[in-house]
């Protein structure tokens, strides 16, 4: 049936929800709570880009293995689309794409006649609902095992393919004109009759695998002038949100080092607000990660035994099982001490991560992931 579990946890575990900051890679969120933490078991749930702020999920501990679960939900971002100019990284953080003089007014002049019903209608046709996607060649794709952002780098031509991503919304929440002073202004005015840029604020929901770059780029060109992201801040993963109060946020501080040549290196390293205990105090109970990640299912001691030594269980009264659900255990409450008459509650034990075992077999759970006891 499987292999028994072992039936101890070498530390904590949790998801922390970061407020990444601009100017720091995720990776760096990532080592950070390494070193606060003290482990070196830690992971993130979806790639945000240095440019980018906004929404990061880390888990620690066990909870690495719900992130897995988290990367394939839906996101929402805010964003600034710029028309009117493109770069090699499709966002503020390349190199803008060099343009004659002569393509220079033309992109002028189409900007002076591009009116929001115009653009807001270019984006309902082309850019909602199910479209065909090319990522950008600075993403972190891997092709044959490297990074496309490497090879790009490096100078290496870079194919990817197109693919299928849903966009639910994606809408245009101001527009603002940019004359040659960099000063921007309401579009379409007497006062701007032919922009140097056209600013666009936009809210997008779509599907995991979407590239908010790769919007600006596309609708950049559909238009025929050009696009690149000048801001992105992730709002929500999931059931994840900035709201959430156990929000964490964090700095971009300068680090200087010596690196293996002897030169001494100075970059961005992401600093906590709140450091060591208190950073894991914040974070997320297995459990309560685990039922905003996906559905629950209440099992009994008899179960999360079988569980954890690999075999199948009933499934119980209720609607049938057909995803994978989280196997939560009820925990007894806890007395205060002696003469106390008073019990705290105490939160359910994500026991498994359960599945339908399929044709033939109804009625019956598997585990997909089994957890320690805490």
């Amino acid at each position: 049936m499987g292999r028994r579990v072992r039936e101890s946890s070498t530390g904590p575990s949790g998801l922390l929800l970061v407020d990444k900051p601009q100017g720091v890679t995720s990776h760096d969120v990532v080592a950070a709570a390494r070193h606060e933490l003290k482990t070196r078991r830690v992971g993130h749930a979806g790639t945000l880009d240095p440019m980018a702020t906004g929404l990061l999920i880390v888990g620690f501990g066990h909870a690495t293995r719900l992130l897995n679960y988290i990367v394939d939900h839906s996101k929402s971002y805010q964003a600034t689309i710029r028309l009117g100019q493109a770069t090699s990284t499709d966002d503020a953080d390349g190199e803008v794409i060099a343009q004659s003089d002569q393509e220079l007014e033309q992109v002028r002049a189409r900007l002076g006649s591009l009116t929001q019903g115009h653009i807001k209608a270019v984006i309902e046709g082309s850019f909602t609902g199910l479209i065909q996607q090319v990522p950008s060649s600075f993403s972190a794709i891997k092709i044959k095992g490297q990074r496309a952002y490497d090879l790009a780098r490096q100078g290496k031509e870079v194919h990817l393919e197109a693919r299928p991503v849903t966009i639910r919304r994606f809408s245009l929440d101001a527009l603002r004109a940019v004359g040659d002073d960099g000063l921007s202004g309401p579009a379409g005015t007497a006062a701007n009759p032919a922009p140097r840029f056209l600013d666009l604020d936009v809210t997008v929901e779509c599907s995991a695998g979407t590239y908010i770059r790769s919007l600006a780029r596309d609708l950049g060109q559909k238009l025929g002038v050009g696009g690149h992201l000048t801001r992105l801040r992730r709002t929500r993963i999931g059931a994840f949100d900035l709201a959430m109060p156990q929000l964490l946020t964090a700095q971009a501080v300068e680090h200087s080092f010596t690196n293996r040549e002897g030169q001494l290196v100075t970059r961005p390293q992401a600093v906590f607000d709140v450091t060591g205990p208190d950073l894991a105090k914040r974070a997320l109970a297995m459990a309560q990660a685990a039922a905003l990640v996906m559905p629950t299912a209440s099992i009994s001691a008899d179960q999360a035994r079988d569980l954890r030594f690999g075999r199948w269980i009933d499934q119980s009264a209720g609607p049938a099982i057909e995803e994978p659900t989280a196997a939560l255990l009820a925990v007894p409450a806890k007395g205060l001490g002696p003469g106390s008459q008073e019990e705290v509650p105490q939160s359910p034990e994500l026991v498994a991560v359960v599945g339908p075992v399929g044709a033939g077999k109804l009625g019956k759970l598997k585990p997909l992931l089994v957890f320690p006891v805490e």
